[in-house]
């Protein structure tokens, strides 16, 4: 603030003009290569001109921020996202998982936990941290009693608050029941922010592009995997609570579980991840 102040008086010398704000936009423009220190000269100017226009009760003051506008710029659109999550990279990293537990880095309990977290986020595509990390062993172990097991996530545990059912593929199932055993109902069920530094240590790749494999990337895959097994848009949306804040899903649209479960499994019956 201290430099943005010293380039407007040096420039305008306590008058305002067009020609003493063309100056000092034209100066910080040539002077700086960064877009950040540009607008920070720039705002700063601009509040400056409004401090003066309240101050004084002269509204022209404010009038000369037409002159401090920052140049257009073509912004290059991105249809696409280049993070690339395969099938083979989420095996990989269930691999990753038995190859700590069978040189001792992670005990018994953690490879059984980071299993079930792994199927589970690459099934279902639900977000790690607003809820993955919030769900609990009761709501696990009610699901998995039922013939179309699906877990009902409430809203304090989804990110726009929409309560649904989550279906768990059988896969999942069998990942998850020894995962419960001996376990309160109401403690989290996944390690998630152990899983989260676990990848960060272990540094599974991508093998699209080799960049490191993050929590958030299983969510990736789900919505990746969707577009290859053409799954029902609206089945998927509610599933991933993703495209859902219209009027149809607030106030119409509340399907039951089995047929969330009946309908996701129409398309997810044939993965099966190897390990």
């Amino acid at each position: 603030m201290n430099k943005a102040a010293e380039i407007v008086w040096k420039h305008t010398h306590g008058t305002v003009s067009k020609e003493t704000i063309d100056a000092v936009r034209n100066f910080t423009l040539t002077k700086y290569t960064c877009v950040y220190s540009k607008r920070k000269v720039l705002y700063f100017t601009k509040g400056l001109l409004k401090y003066l226009a309240k101050t004084t009760f002269d509204m022209r003051f404010q009038a000369f921020e037409l002159f401090l506008e920052m140049p257009k710029t073509l912004k290059t659109r991105k249809h696409v996202t280049s993070r690339i999550i395969t099938k083979e990279d989420v095996e990989n990293v269930l691999k990753a998982i038995e190859l700590s537990y069978s040189v001792g880095r992670i005990d018994d309990y953690h490879r059984l936990n980071y299993k079930a977290l792994t199927l589970f986020g690459a099934f279902t595509g639900q977000r790690p941290l607003a809820t993955i990390a919030r769900l609990t062993v009761g709501q696990f172990r009610e699901a998995v009693k039922t013939k179309k097991p699906a877990v009902d996530v409430l809203p304090w545990q989804d990110k726009i608050r929409m309560q649904h059912y989550c279906p768990l593929h059988p896969q999942v199932v069998e990942a998850m029941i020894p995962a419960l055993e001996d376990r309160p109902d109401d403690e989290f069920v996944f390690q998630q922010l152990s899983f989260q530094e676990w990848l960060k240590h272990t540094g599974v790749r991508l093998l699209n592009s080799g960049a490191r494999i993050v929590n958030g990337d299983l969510r990736k895959f789900c919505e990746q995997q969707s577009d290859i097994l053409l799954w029902d848009q609206s089945n998927k949306n509610y599933v991933l609570t993703h495209g859902v804040s219209g009027v149809d899903w607030r106030f119409y649209k509340h399907p039951l579980p089995e047929n969330v479960y009946d309908v996701y499994m129409k398309y997810w019956k044939d993965v099966r991840f190897d390990a």
